[in-house]
């Protein structure tokens, strides 16, 4: 398995469960970093319906701001699955926090870790142009924070309609 390997794609691409698929291919469990918060109803549906779906060999930590303290938290043996960092994004443009700085503590982070990690994030930027600038600032820094994950990982995959495709070896 790869020390570190990102999973991108679209929305209710299969990304996730790919991502948990790889994380238990070579490990018989391993630690869920989820940066989802419910805010409303319909998150807290999407957060249990993923929480239904891993089984008994799954430990979850809830970490919606602070990824690189929960990397270093829980390095060891088992692989951690960070779904996902747009979510982490999200949360870091809501709570006004400096999102390049943010990803460079992650991607430094990620060279000091000993187990496999394993980050969910999502393409973004193939639809058209947002019309407010919120949302063209969040997509917009998805692109970089992604580009800048995607260089220090191992392996890149895309999965579409639930099949990953191998970027990066």
């Amino acid at each position: 398995m790869a020390r570190i390997a990102l999973i991108t794609g679209g929305a209710r691409s299969g990304k996730s469960r790919f991502a948990e698929e790889h994380a238990l291919r070579e490990a018989p469990r391993a630690v869920y970093i989820a940066t989802a918060q419910a805010f409303d109803d319909e998150m807290a549906a999407r957060i249990s319906a993923h929480q239904a779906r891993r089984g008994a060999e799954w430990e979850t930590r809830a970490e919606p701001l602070d990824l690189a303290g929960a990397l270093g938290a829980t390095d060891g043996d088992a692989p951690r699955l960070v779904d996902c960092l747009t979510l982490w994004l999200s949360n870091l443009l809501h709570a006004g926090r400096d999102w390049e700085a943010e990803t460079e503590v992650l991607t430094a982070a990620l060279a000091r870790q000993s187990a496999p990690v394993i980050l969910v994030t999502n393409e973004v930027g193939a639809g058209i142009v947002p019309e407010n600038a919120l949302a063209r600032q969040f997509r917009d820094a998805a692109g970089w924070m992604n580009q800048r994950v995607a260089a220090v990982s191992d392996e890149v995959y895309l999965v579409a309609a639930g099949c990953p495709l191998r970027l990066k070896p």
